[in-house]
């Protein structure tokens, strides 16, 4: 009876509209590598989905106080885990970020981090004492979350880096912000760019920053990605060029087609109408995961159901704002969508954490 009590609670809306997007990914992952090297990165990313739901299944079936009351624990892993990718890690494109596994597979520490960053903000905020964050809370919880960004950085992957930013921003505003500390923040960030310039940004990330101001300075080197993007994703038209049919894709004009810039490459081939029907189906995902912060039985569910509706929201402005060229490259995957087991873990990870919110409803 408990368990059909659990299926029946679960949040079907959410796992039907994930299953939408992770099988339009597949589609596009099939599509965007056959006669490549990758021509197997769709059937490895079908597996990656069910595994995926096996894992958002079980993270359900874990009370989520159970995995706040564990989150000493679960941060000291990950600074160990992040340690660990540079001793154990395998160069790739010029980063080390993943740990080489059998059978091929590889695993990025950093991905999985985000659901601890989630999980610490929440406890952190819930156990506060005063109604509003105070500047001694803004240290604490930057250094904390600071610290595994500073590694990751180190990898270098500043995309996945910055990713840890928006569950910490959307906590501490929903807890309680003063407008003086948002002030000081947005100041603090201005005189920090131009040292984060000189003594942080690798010089392909600096490359990437100036190409997005004008990819034309380099139309064959840094400016290449952004304008092959819009290329495909203007050469989409209303209803696209068809499954296999796109010019930029299909010629290999667009560079990894099946992982960062995936969507460049559905518009090229599903058009405006495709774009606006994924756009949709992650707009009725991020109101379902709201729906279910509304509904928490408590602040650290709320928490937490908002902490993964900001890395979402995110994932889905940073790289839909890349490929048409209003954000720069930054090389964050599209969730669900993107190519990738990790990625795709995580995610799955954080949605039967809201999942997990909703099912405590149900609880006497």
């Amino acid at each position: 009876m408990a368990s059909y009590r659990t299926l029946r609670d679960l949040d079907w809306p959410l796992l039907t509209i994930t299953l939408a997007l992770c099988s339009l990914g597949v589609l596009q992952v099939y599509s965007a590598t056959r006669d490549t090297v990758w021509r197997d990165a769709w059937w490895k990313q079908i597996i990656y989905v069910g595994a995926g739901f096996l894992v958002l299944w079980l993270t359900t079936k874990i009370d989520y106080h159970a995995a706040l009351s564990q989150v000493p624990v679960l941060y000291g892993l990950s600074i160990a885990g992040l340690i660990a990718v540079y001793i154990f890690g395998v160069m790739v494109f010029g980063s080390r970020r993943w740990i080489p596994l059998p059978g091929g597979f590889h695993f990025q520490v950093s991905e999985f981090v985000k659901l601890v960053i989630i999980l610490l903000v929440a406890r952190y905020l819930t156990e506060l004492r005063s109604e509003r964050v105070e500047a001694r809370d803004l240290l604490i919880l930057g250094g904390l979350v600071g610290f595994p960004m500073l590694l990751v950085m180190k990898q270098p992957d500043l995309g996945t880096s910055l990713t840890y930013v928006p569950a910490l921003a959307v906590g501490v505003f929903l807890a309680g912000l003063r407008w003086q500390y948002i002030v000081a923040i947005v100041v603090l960030c201005v005189l920090v760019v131009p040292l984060a310039w000189h003594f942080v940004l690798k010089d392909y990330q600096k490359e990437r920053l100036i190409s997005f101001v004008d990819p034309n300075r380099d139309p064959r080197g840094s400016g290449y990605q952004v304008i092959q993007s819009q290329i495909a994703v203007g050469s989409g038209g209303i209803w696209g060029k068809g499954v296999t049919r796109g010019y930029q894709t299909q010629l290999r004009f667009l560079p990894v087609p099946h992982t960062d810039f995936i969507f460049s490459a559905f518009a090229e081939e599903h058009g405006f109408v495709g774009v606006v029907v994924v756009l949709g189906l992650y707009f009725l995902l991020l109101m379902q995961i709201v729906q279910n912060a509304q509904a928490a039985p408590d602040r650290a569910g709320m928490f937490i159901c908002m902490g993964v509706a900001a890395v979402l929201l995110f994932h889905v402005l940073v790289n839909a704002g890349m490929v048409v060229g209003r954000m720069p490259v930054t090389g964050i995957p599209l969730p669900l969508m993107s190519a990738g087991g990790s990625n795709t873990l995580s995610m799955f990870m954080m949605l039967g954490l809201v999942n997990n919110v909703r099912l405590r409803r149900f609880v006497n």
